[in-house]
């Protein structure tokens, strides 16, 4: 939210503070349209909301007490303003029964999550004027998993207990599916991208193994991914932080069409020209510009030469969204995204 109020302050914008999924400690601002039109953004996004109760109840609970969502899982405040997501429901679970038993199951076929939905994509189509991104924000099927259990509790099960750790995961990708059919059904037409994602990188390697993703979770994204392409023709947005170049030959076999956020710190993400030779013309690539180094700490020269480079690495030819690597966080400078967005337009444009 930080970089965001420095923004409208620079430019002189009086929009009000507002927060992504009505959401405020998640901290994402909700960015005015006057602020879009001078970051240049030529995307415009269309998402779902947690249930009307479920919002009603976070509105309403003690002030610093734990967020909870529609999954049972949530965040607590660790410092003040600071939350984590330490909120695990099934911390302790270990089998099936467990799994199917769970009494906190969302109920994601509830119309207040998008009954929204069809009004903000009909008037952003009648617009022409952006692409159309759209997303159910649900956590997908594997951060869901260790939102649910915690991330070290998750990992151990995929390894010691891997037929409930695959029981979890299916649990969540049905309930994903539910969702997801009822946003698309209200998107109609009027979509060009659909956002999932699962978290799979560190800053070095893979989370899991590549053996273990393709045993274990490959068959579940695809099987989502094939259930979103059979209902739109929208082009398949895949997020995934890190390291996870050993894995982009499998994205691209199931079906994903954009990839982000090509974490340019991470491990073999960093080699741009490689990627761009061994799958440019395969997958488009989105994002790219460092978060970790050159938007907290670079100048704002600094940034526009990186995003040359970056430019002149990753577009030849298309296939090249530009973008932060992460969300912009609170330590990097206005300045910093003003340039960079400047930046595109200076050498965005073809003939590169």
């Amino acid at each position: 939210m930080r970089p965001y109020q420095q923004i409208k302050k620079i430019i002189g914008i009086k929009a009000p503070d507002e927060y992504l999924y009505q959401w405020p400690e998640l901290g994402t601002a909700k960015i005015d349209e006057a602020t879009m039109l001078r970051l240049h953004s030529d995307v415009r996004g269309v998402t779902d909301l947690e249930p009307r109760h479920i919002l009603t109840a976070n509105r309403k609970r003690p002030k610093h007490s734990n967020y909870i969502d529609s999954w049972g899982s949530g965040a607590m405040e660790i410092a003040p303003g600071e939350w984590f997501p330490g909120v695990h429901p099934l911390l302790d679970a270990t089998t099936r029964e467990e799994v199917e038993n769970y009494p906190g199951w969302p109920d994601m076929s509830d119309p207040s999550r998008v009954a929204h939905v069809a009004e903000v994509a009909r008037k952003l189509a009648s617009q022409n004027e952006y692409a159309i991104l759209a997303t159910p924000w649900l956590l997908f099927p594997f951060e869901r998993a260790y939102a649910m259990q915690g991330l070290e509790n998750f990992l151990l099960n995929m390894a010691l207990n891997p037929e409930f750790a695959v029981a979890l995961l299916k649990k969540n990708a049905e309930h994903c599916k539910v969702l997801m059919g009822a946003f698309l059904d209200q998107l109609g037409g009027n979509v060009d991208i659909i956002k999932i994602g699962d978290d799979l990188g560190t800053q070095q390697s893979l989370m899991i193994s590549p053996k273990m993703y393709r045993e274990m979770l490959k068959p579940i994204h695809a099987d989502f991914i094939r259930f979103i392409k059979e209902r739109t023709h929208a082009k398949v947005f895949f997020h995934t932080d890190g390291d996870v170049e050993p894995l982009i030959e499998d994205f691209i076999e199931i079906g994903v069409d954009i990839l982000n956020p090509i974490q340019t710190s991470a491990g073999k993400m960093a080699d741009l020209a490689s990627l761009k030779s061994k799958y440019g013309d395969r997958i488009v690539f989105c994002g790219a510009i460092d978060t970790h180094r050159v938007l907290p700490f670079g100048t704002p020269d600094e940034v526009r030469q990186e995003v040359k480079r970056v430019i002149k690495t990753l577009g030849p030819g298309g296939g090249f969204m530009l973008g932060p690597v992460h969300t912009i966080m609170n330590d990097v400078p206005a300045e910093n995204v003003l340039a960079m967005v400047d930046a595109v337009e200076e050498f965005g444009q073809y003939p590169l």
